[in-house]
């Protein structure tokens, strides 16, 4: 049987849409899900009201953000196969600056 650690939410839509697809909707709730930090208190309270308007818990600040996370970009784990020479191709031009 599959491992049922990483599919958790996701093992409700059974067989149907496909694995790839259900593990990056998995990944993205699960990231939507969890407490955030406040960028007001620092504290790990913030809460996703609805879509893209987050709250804080703590000091009850009201504030806008990204969809699915307040700021950062959420990266899926599995990756192509150019994405390594990508990889690759930016370091050497970090190293470069």
């Amino acid at each position: 049987m599959a491992e049922t650690k990483k599919l958790k939410s996701i093992r409700r839509f059974g067989a149907r849409y496909g694995r790839k697809t259900k593990q990056r909707f998995g990944i993205i709730e699960e990231e939507q899900r969890k407490k955030h930090k406040c960028p007001y208190c620092n504290a790990q309270k913030v809460k996703r009201v609805s879509f893209g308007i987050w709250e804080c818990k703590k000091c009850g600040s009201k504030f806008t953000g990204k969809a699915y996370s307040i700021a950062k970009k959420i990266s899926f784990e599995e990756e192509s196969e150019e994405s390594p020479k990508l990889k690759e191709e930016t370091k050497k031009e970090k190293e470069e600056e």
